[in-house]
């Protein structure tokens, strides 16, 4: 399998090099060249379990790491998840929710950043290198990161949140992490600012080759890659003959990005069911086919507070007909303008998606009738993604299954929880155990040159 950037700037690239490389030099995101149709392989996979799923689907992406490896890469991923399916789904009655909080971490980034973690160790350690792994979080791909390389002699990274923008407990789990090969920058700014450094700085291309700089954020091809496989896992879990629905709480697209290639790879999915809080860009976007940036809005559900979404690219390459000279026209547009306009009249942009809205009430509402109806505890982003599917489905008026995934553990937000079931704890002895540890932090402004610094001064 080979790669290529949505701008198409570079092509060609093993997966080596695109899990190394993170950005494209042209500033585009890395896609393979082609998504094989594994239609007719389906039930044969039905029965494995996580980790011999995992191995059918990325082995058909990648084929410069030798099986064997592979092999014991997927395994030593999953072995720190705390339950044996390692993503269950829940079901009762039509509620089905596909968990993927069981990591070290208690939230979906793990999934990822357990096996690019240890691919990055893999492959540094075959080249003899060291990587500086720069990243940019709204919440838990930060702690999720810092997980799958804490303590590694051949990696340092850097992990840039918005100050105060963060849960406390999302926060606490970036900054008690004592390792020295770990840096925790609080940016004064919002989410975007801290994804507009990043990608400022990998567009630094001499700064980046000098100073070796990776990406675990989802612009890294491998972090999508091992989202797809949980999605094939999901519906074979929820053990439906047809397709079923998927719904997804997203401010970043990547997740359901994921879902979106398992579809493209002949997984029976109907509809991709996008979900957002009151930063609904990519709600808006496949009402009108308009994508336009408007104000960041803090929200119960604070990792979706986000208003430029970095995988949307990924799938306006695949949407565009993989024409890299409109997708470059189309981002070029929104990054001088903020503003892009795709389809005119029309009320669907694209009908393998349905998109949805839940505000902080219909957050909180769906926590509590999900407890009272299920005696489950969702937390608020999982509920996001609950609340848009309950109305989807009243909508859609048919008996077609609908899989919800949930992104963290409750006991992320206790506040939250409390505010709507004061009297049901949401714990986790992982996080309890944050309490007493002592913190660092690095707080910096908003400013390309200040994280720059940052880097060159860690250099060992």
């Amino acid at each position: 399998m080979r790669y290529q950037s949505t701008r198409g700037g570079a092509a060609n690239l093993s997966f080596t090099e695109a899990v190394m490389t993170g950005l494209a030099p042209d500033g585009g995101l890395l896609v393979p060249a082609d998504i094989p149709d594994v239609s007719a392989k389906l039930d044969a996979w039905s029965s494995l379990h996580y980790c011999g799923v995992a191995n059918a689907v990325m082995s058909l992406f990648i084929d410069d790491i030798a099986p064997d490896a592979l092999t014991d890469l997927i395994a030593r991923s999953y072995a720190s998840f705390d339950h044996p399916e390692v993503t269950p789904v829940f079901t009762s009655g039509e509620l089905h929710v596909l968990e993927l909080f069981h990591g070290p971490t208690l939230a979906f980034k793990d999934v990822a950043l357990q096996f690019l973690g240890n691919t990055f160790d893999y492959l540094l350690k075959a080249q003899g290198a060291h990587l500086n792994i720069l990243g940019a979080t709204s919440g838990d791909t930060g702690s999720a990161a810092i997980a799958g390389v804490r303590g590694r002699d051949n990696v340092d990274i850097f992990v840039m949140f918005p100050d105060g923008r963060t849960s406390p407990l999302q926060e606490r789990q970036m900054t008690t992490v004592p390792d020295a090969n770990v840096h925790a920058l609080a940016i004064e700014g919002s989410f975007d600012d801290c994804q507009s450094i990043l990608k400022a700085i990998f567009r630094e291309l001499d700064f980046k080759a000098e100073y070796s700089l990776g990406a675990v954020n989802s612009v890294n091809w491998a972090r999508v890659l091992a989202q797809v496989v949980y999605y094939f896992v999901g519906y074979f879990r929820v053990g439906h003959d047809g397709p079923i629905d998927v719904c997804v709480p997203t401010g970043n697209f990547g997740n359901i990005f994921a879902a979106y290639v398992a579809r493209r790879m002949g997984l029976p999915l109907r509809r991709l069911v996008l979900a957002t809080n009151a930063n609904d860009i990519l709600a808006r976007f496949f009402r009108s086919g308009r994508y336009s940036r408007g104000d960041v809005h803090l929200s119960l559900s604070p990792s979706m507070d986000i208003q430029v979404s970095s995988n949307f690219e990924r799938y306006l390459f695949y949407n565009l007909g993989c024409d890299p000279g409109k997708v470059r026209s189309v981002m070029e547009t929104f990054e001088a303008t903020g503003d892009a306009q795709l389809n005119f009249n029309t009320r669907v942009y694209d009908e393998a998606f349905a998109a949805g809205t839940a505000d902080d009430a219909a957050t909180l509402g769906a926590i509590g009738r999900t407890w009272a109806e299920h005696q489950y505890l969702l937390d608020p982003h999982t509920a996001v993604g609950v609340a848009v599917a309950e109305d989807y489905r009243a909508q859609a008026g048919d008996n077609v299954p609908m899989l919800c995934v949930a992104t963290a553990h409750p006991a992320k937000f206790p506040d939250c929880i409390a505010d709507v079931l004061p009297g049901v704890p949401a714990t986790h002895p992982t996080l309890q155990a944050l309490e007493s540890m002592p913190t660092r932090k690095t707080v910096l402004p908003a400013d390309v040159d200040a994280v720059k610094s940052v880097i060159r001064d860690a250099r060992r």
